[in-house]
């Protein structure tokens, strides 16, 4: 080996332990959790080369970058503010809601909305029907935000809706995300565009900017119609879930179509995307059309939580540690994917051991072999405090719900595990009111009886492989 290559080498190493040496300093200085701070530290010395591809994917940290103009954030919460209700209303809900209001206030740009109205959707025909309905109405606008749209019966009638719609006039936006419609072929935007659709998707995945985006996912599915009405929740745009597709015999999931000035809230956050992928966004000026067109519409009241990477706060994660800890007599939880951080975790065994009926439900086989592992990781240590685990046999559970005694539920796309907590864009109701808790718990009942009851004694007979290979897999959970 010549002089020059040796030189080459020891130069290019320099550079390489210069690098990771730079990382680490970044990572300590981000004053993270001592855990996760200790956990990239190690993987970025012990594993050349690696493990430092793996911080710049999954372990940056974006919280402070403003992607959003504070002069159309500061806009956009004053006009959205005037909705929300007095403190005689408030006053009409539990300490407890209060309470959670007030966090979700400072938390996200929502307020709490009055006089709304939400219909709860379990399996995607009736979603899917009403929505095109309501998209087939429409007369002034469409924003459409969606993880997953898939190019089959429900995605082909969707554009054609959409395109009928956009051809007759009505202003139609269409957010997506590059990772969840990877397999959309290009002529499927292409048609929409040439039909008048504004299509845009959410950070896009491509060199240079691959690490910066692979990891940060918009995984809210959001639609507002006319401005009147909404729909928010876990069901994606895919005939599976209305007939289970080819690997179950259903998919579980919660959906809501909502009325009232609730819509506004969602509006918002579509505008506030929007403004993430444009500078340019023509729905900030448009927005005072809103209020002339809101409709008071039933005995509700909401409020909307957002959370993303870019948040200074994990917005969903504080709401969901703050109603657990409020809890006084049950929690349910239904959850495709369970994998809560330690702070949770120990709130719920907290309100398990003083008492409080704990209970949560997660598939019995997921759409994710390697998930459905790290979430059984964790089963063990909810049994010994007295949490009641239900795994759901009748299909895949694709619900994220969180109910709370007899006031509180949230329903939307949040998972209970690190990506949506940390890495994800995520958006979800918070429900105030006791007959729709009454109606939600009632389905629980429902599919609990769909399901199998972890027995502690037979769960601790599995075998030692399994028992590895959980742990093993468990490791990987804040970048699953």
């Amino acid at each position: 080996m010549s002089d020059f290559s040796l030189i080459l080498i020891w130069v290019l190493c320099c550079l390489y332990f210069a690098t990771v040496l730079s990382v680490v300093a970044i990572v300590i200085a981000e004053n993270r959790t001592p855990v996760r701070s200790l956990a990239w530290v190690t993987v970025l010395t012990v594993v050349p080369v690696i493990g430092l591809i793996l911080y710049f994917i999954f372990g940056r940290d974006i919280s402070t970058k403003r992607i959003v103009p504070r002069k159309v954030k500061r806009k956009l919460r004053k006009l959205e503010l005037k909705q929300r209700l007095g403190a005689d209303q408030r006053n009409l809900l539990s300490e407890s809601s209060r309470q959670l209001v007030k966090m979700g206030e400072q938390l996200s740009i929502s307020a709490l909305h009055g006089e709304c109205d939400a219909k709860l959707y379990v399996e995607g025909g009736a979603k899917y029907a009403d929505l095109i309905r309501d998209l087939s109405s429409a007369q002034k606008s469409i924003l459409m935000e969606y993880y997953i749209i898939e190019q089959n019966g429900i995605g082909e009638r969707l554009k054609e809706v959409l395109c009928d719609r956009a051809k007759k006039g009505v202003d139609v936006h269409m957010i997506y995300d590059p990772v969840g419609c990877y397999g959309i072929k290009k002529s499927y935007w292409k048609d929409l565009r040439k039909a008048g659709v504004e299509v845009t998707s959410f950070a896009s995945v491509r060199f240079p900017r691959f690490g910066t985006a692979i990891n940060w996912r918009v995984h809210r599915k959001i639609c507002i119609i006319d401005d009147k009405v909404g729909y928010i929740g876990g069901m994606n745009i895919a005939d599976r879930y209305a007939d289970g597709g080819e690997t179950f015999d259903m998919w579980r999931d919660m959906h809501l179509r909502v009325t009232g000035s609730i819509v506004a809230s969602l509006k918002v956050s579509f505008i506030i995307d929007r403004s993430f992928i444009k500078e340019d966004n023509p729905l900030v000026d448009k927005w005072k059309e809103v209020e002339k067109d809101i409709s008071i519409d039933g005995n509700m009241r909401m409020q909307l939580v957002t959370a993303g990477p870019t948040s200074q706060w994990s917005n969903v994660e504080l709401m969901f540690m703050h109603a657990i800890g409020s809890a006084k007599k049950r929690i349910f939880i239904a959850t495709p994917y369970f994998l809560p951080s330690s702070g949770l975790l120990y709130a719920l065994q907290s309100a398990a051991l003083s008492g409080t009926d704990v209970r949560i439900m997660i598939p019995y086989k997921s759409d994710s072999r390697m998930l459905t592992m790290a979430s059984s990781s964790y089963i063990t240590q909810c049994l010994q405090a007295g949490i009641k685990i239900y795994r759901f046999t009748a299909g895949m559970l694709h619900s994220k719900m969180l109910l709370v005694d007899d006031e509180i539920v949230s329903i939307g796309s949040t998972n209970f595990d690190f990506r949506s907590f940390e890495h994800n864009f995520e958006a979800n109701l918070f429900i105030y009111s006791k007959d729709f808790n009454r109606q939600v718990a009632d389905q629980f009942i429902r599919d609990q009886k769909l399901s199998e009851r972890v027995d502690p004694e037979i769960w601790s007979k599995r075998s030692f492989s399994q028992k590895c290979q959980e742990s093993l897999v468990r490791l990987f959970a804040p970048i699953l």
